[in-house]
């Protein structure tokens, strides 16, 4: 079928119904801003078929969901953001260890503050 409208009007409607199909799949498109080298690899990377478990599992390293955690949760009572660098939360951690109920702390929080210990407190929570 053939469409009267000109092209510029069919490009129009196509990336509109594109990004309807993509909020229903709950998929956001990202730009990103990286040195050469770095974006080559990701264009390379993304190919993989696991691509997409694997960048969330790294970036679940670099990043913590506040909402998780309930004690960090607490002690980041003031932010707005959902999610934090997972250092700043080893920093959180840290300078508020006093204000911790070591006995709410569930499993997942538990490994969580060792895991954040090791990599970034080489083995100590300084309190």
């Amino acid at each position: 079928m053939t469409t009267k409208l000109p092209r510029d009007e069919q490009l129009r409607r196509a990336k509109r119904a594109q990004r309807a199909r993509q909020r229903l799949a709950n998929v956001l498109e990202v730009q990103l801003t990286l040195p050469a080298d770095v974006a080559a690899k990701l264009a390379v990377a993304r190919r993989a078929p696991q691509f997409v478990a694997q960048l969330d599992a790294a970036l679940d390293r670099l990043v913590v969901r506040l909402a998780d955690y309930p004690q960090l949760r607490d002690l980041a009572w003031n932010r707005v953001d959902e999610f934090i660098a997972a250092k700043e939360a080893f920093q959180l951690y840290e300078r508020n260890w006093r204000l911790l109920d070591p006995h709410a702390l569930d499993d997942r929080e538990r490994v969580l503050i060792a895991r954040l210990k090791t990599e970034f407190g080489h083995g100590e929570i300084n309190a």
